[in-house]
């Protein structure tokens, strides 16, 4: 099957972000769960087409660290 755009698929899911005024998004990492016909489930990635290959590491890696709870945003250090 060849690849799909999937924005609109983003959106049936309920997929939504806080992002700032003024935030500019420059690459985006998905990792999307998939039931197949037979009902299997797998998961399968996504990433944006200028993403290279040690962010995408670096992404995956980040969103590890604020999963886990490790990762703390300079806004909450502030008082």
């Amino acid at each position: 099957m060849p690849d799909q755009k999937i924005g609109q698929l983003l959106d049936a899911l309920g997929v939504t972000i806080d992002l700032d005024e003024g935030d500019l998004p420059t690459d985006a990492h998905i990792i999307l769960k998939i039931v197949k016909t037979d009902g299997t489930v797998s998961l399968v990635k996504a990433v944006s087409e200028s993403l290279d290959w040690i962010t995408t590491l670096g992404m995956l890696t980040a969103a590890l660290e604020i999963e886990n709870g490790g990762y703390i945003s300079s806004r909450d250090d502030e008082v």
